[in-house]
């Protein structure tokens, strides 16, 4: 009952009739007006003017879908207990869904220093669901999980700040619109397949975005402060661009680790000898459980990068 109380308040607080309100048509960026840290423009430009070769390279591994007593043996194995070139801890990023979700696991990662972040309440199909989600929808689906997570994995509720929508399907300006009435940062839902070599820099959505849609409706308002982390495309063995890498469909053979640390360090070296945008290694647990030759090529993959005085993950 307590926990029900939360959830309505919280709901009654923040809800609004986003789809009756007129927002604001972004308009093109201004980088006179909008200037780091609290805004920027959407851009292949390194941030700060920087040459690549003073530019840190990013890498950021992450997991989608709940954390299990399965699953999370794997996270033990392949990640604990890593370290950047600086003697800071590697971080990881795991998008986590309610369902099939232990919390007291939840509450594990993120004392080892990992983000935790929010991949929706229910993660229900048809995708559809999400594409003609309304601003209640989305507020259901991500603001009470920010709420539900803080509670039931015991972390401090500011410390949960990034989403990512199922099926990478966006909902036009609802679920940013929910990200900022919720205290939320940053999405990370967004592909692009048009902005890989050089890779999209994040960005906010003060001002009108340059990335293109390939899962629409994609946002047409100006969010002022809402970050977007641009899940840059990988490019698969026929140089068709994909997302997720458990969603590319030329790979190498998946028992062929020597083919797949190859794979890997190809999409990374576009990223590492270009702009350096951010290079992610986006996946869910089960790929690299059911293909072990896939799963030692990431370890091998991040190994290296962990000892690249330039590389930090």
């Amino acid at each position: 009952m307590k926990w029900t109380i939360i959830v309505l308040l919280f709901t009654v607080a923040f809800a609004q009739d986003v789809d009756d309100e007129e927002l604001a048509l972004a308009e093109a960026c201004d980088e006179e007006l909008c200037k780091l840290p609290d805004c920027r423009c959407s851009s292949t430009d390194i941030p700060g003017g920087l040459q690549p070769r003073d530019t840190p390279q990013f890498v950021t591994v992450t997991f989608d879908d709940g954390v299990n007593v399965i699953n999370i043996e794997t996270y033990r194995r392949i990640l604990y207990n890593r370290l950047n070139p600086n003697g800071c801890p590697a971080g990881t990023t795991f998008y986590v869904n309610h369902e099939y979700t232990n919390y007291q696991l939840i509450n594990e990662l993120y004392n080892q220093g990992y983000e935790i972040a929010l991949h929706s309440v229910s993660h229900q199909t048809p995708q559809t669901y999400w594409a003609e989600a309304t601003y209640e929808d989305m507020q259901r689906e991500f603001g009470d999980q920010r709420i539900q997570m803080a509670h039931f994995a015991n972390i401090p509720i500011e410390q949960l700040k990034g989403i990512r929508i199922p099926f990478l399907q966006l909902a036009g300006n609802n679920s940013f619109q929910v990200i900022k009435d919720s205290g939320l940062t940053y999405d990370c839902s967004w592909p692009t397949i048009s902005y890989t070599n050089p890779g999209l820099w994040p960005y906010t959505l003060d001002y009108a975005s340059i990335q293109d849609c390939p899962i629409p409706p994609c946002p047409t308002a100006s969010i002022p402060g809402v970050w977007v982390q641009p899940m840059v495309g990988w490019l698969d063995l026929n140089g068709v661009a994909c997302s997720m890498v458990d969603g590319c469909f030329w790979v190498p053979n998946r028992d062929d680790e020597d083919a797949w640390y190859t794979f890997i360090l190809t999409n990374f070296e576009r990223h590492y000898l270009s702009k350096r945008a951010p290079f992610g290694f986006y996946i869910h647990e089960w790929y690299i459980s059911a293909y072990p030759g896939v799963q030692r090529a990431l370890v091998r993959f991040m190994n290296l990068v962990n000892n690249l005085d330039d590389v930090f993950m």
